[in-house]
């Protein structure tokens, strides 16, 4: 069946279409998959490739009100102009775009595919991305960096490259409800040692201390992190052969203004280990995870048990006032749900909690078995996003600060390197079909060889630059931080404290 092509602007990269078109009965091949998504209205252009042998194409993309931006390509390449990409995304906000391809195949002629469409969301993304990227080796690294995108562009930025402090390793970064104004980056090398560097109140301090997986209270004033021993260790066989099992580990608040940092019980339990802290939207309830200690030798490489392992999802409340942890309460119990449960993220508004849920252990990243769970937290309710899910390992996720989007870790296309895909949240908590990264080139991540990962949104840019943070992880002159006396924080010198669970903390074995 031929129609008759109707007349439309000139674009640019290769001829247009004349005469008449033969319809194809099914939708085109495009990479990164468009179909059916829902994007912000202030995200870059998704350039994709068509997947269609021919010599020439041309794309054109309808929003509901009419407008539209047509794009011409020889190779198939599809680079959309980002002033007309987002006029069309202005125009079609809150209702949908429908992308038409046409290819010209040889002796067929031009021929036109099922038009397929993506949703345009009323609601906006932050305007900032931080991630990791790493090399996806176990037995190096190098080059190893944080850095920031603008999502309404293609720019990128560097907050911190580990080769401005002896090829050192970032870690995991965190700010404050999203505000980078609050913020911490932990770093590590052989020469310059461990250092937790933080941003409060246009202030950059190198901490003496290690920072685990840190959450900042809503505040501004205290960051809850983990701290933790740690052993990697390798399987013999499977598609990912890399796991890693916490001997130890705690959670401890750090209190900003004093410049100390606290614990109580429940973060601290001398026979659990106890991991991810996150705190609440009104910043009263401390959640994490935690798992009793199935081995008595804490030195021990690789406990028999380690397979065992599973995680609860606990809570604390807590008293920003009096500095008070209550005890630690069984939000979702790993018996309940037969897996472990990582990773709670709490939604800003406070309706909804996205976690982890995986076969054991505490690492998902290295599970393929990590799916996304939603908990709901008026009703308690647990249910699988299915619409985010895939075969292979999803795992670090954040929310923005509208509780609209969701940004994840993902290994689906070859389940060896991890991309940040984004998703969105409707007011009913539905998530849609999630979408990667944007990047100019559609191509982009057919070769890079880094995994993206710690996914975490902002408002604005990190305002410190990366010379200034570089020269705060190579300093000497590091802030001392009083940590409360346990077997994973030891404080050098000052008072005993008197606490018996800190005493029994101190004792267990190692």
């Amino acid at each position: 069946m031929a129609v008759a092509l109707s007349l439309l602007s000139p674009g640019c990269g290769g001829p247009r279409p004349e005469g008449t078109l033969r319809a194809m009965d099914r939708p085109p091949r495009v990479t990164p998959d468009l179909a059916g998504i829902t994007v912000p209205p202030n995200i870059a252009p998704l350039n994709f490739r068509i997947g269609e042998e021919g010599s020439a194409f041309q794309v054109v993309l309808q929003a509901e009100s009419g407008q539209v931006v047509e794009v011409t390509s020889a190779d198939g390449r599809v680079l959309i102009p980002g002033r007309r990409w987002q006029a069309l995304l202005a125009a079609g906000r809150g209702g949908a775009v429908q992308v038409t391809v046409r290819v010209l195949m040889g002796e067929a002629g031009w021929c036109e595919f099922t038009p397929f469409s993506f949703a345009v969301a009323a609601d906006p993304i932050d305007a900032y991305l931080v991630y990791r990227r790493i090399t996806p080796a176990y037995n190096l690294w190098s080059d190893v960096g944080v850095f920031q995108r603008r999502l309404s562009t293609f720019e990128e930025r560097t907050v911190l490259s580990g080769l401005r402090f002896e090829d050192g390793c970032t870690n995991c970064h965190a700010f404050a409800a999203g505000n980078p104004g609050t913020m911490s980056i932990a770093t590590r090398s052989e020469q310059c040692g461990s250092a937790s560097l933080v941003v409060r109140n246009g202030r950059l301090q190198t901490l003496n201390t290690k920072w685990g997986y840190v959450s900042w209270h809503p505040s501004g004033r205290y960051a809850a992190y983990s701290l933790n021993m740690v052993a990697q260790f390798f399987h013999t066989v499977g598609a990912e052969v890399r796991d890693v099992v916490d001997l130890d580990s705690e959670v401890v608040i750090y209190d900003a203004e004093r410049g100390e940092a606290i614990t109580a019980p429940a973060l601290a339990d001398p026979q659990r280990l106890e991991t991810y802290p996150a705190w609440s939207a009104d910043g009263r309830t401390l959640f994490f995870c935690s798992a009793p200690i199935l081995w008595e030798d804490r030195r021990t490489r690789l406990p028999e048990r380690y397979a065992e392992v599973r995680y609860d999802l606990r809570k604390a409340s807590f008293d920003p006032e009096t500095r008070t942890v209550g005890e630690a309460e069984t939000v979702l119990a790993a018996d309940a749900v037969g897996k472990s449960i990582l990773l709670p993220r709490p939604s800003p508004d406070g309706r909804r909690l996205v976690c982890c849920l995986c076969d054991r252990g505490c690492f998902p990243i290295y599970l393929p078995s990590s799916d996304l769970y939603a908990l709901d937290l008026q009703d308690g309710s647990l249910r699988e996003l299915s619409a985010l899910n895939s075969p292979l390992s999803e795992s670090y996720h954040s929310w923005s600060t509208n509780s609209r989007w969701l940004a994840f870790s993902s290994k689906r296309q070859d389940g060896i390197w991890t991309r940040t895909y984004l998703a969105h949240c409707d007011e009913a908590g539905e998530f849609s079909k999630p979408f990667i990264l944007p990047q100019r080139d559609p191509e982009f991540y057919e070769g890079y060889l880094k995994t993206f990962t710690v996914p975490e949104f902002a408002v604005a840019p990190v305002p410190v630059g990366p010379k200034a943070l570089a020269k705060a992880a190579r300093s000497s002159n590091k802030a001392p931080v009083a940590l409360p006396e346990t077997t994973m924080s030891p404080k050098a010198g000052g008072a005993q404290s008197a606490a018996p669970w800190q005493a029994s903390k101190r004792t267990r074995g190692r």
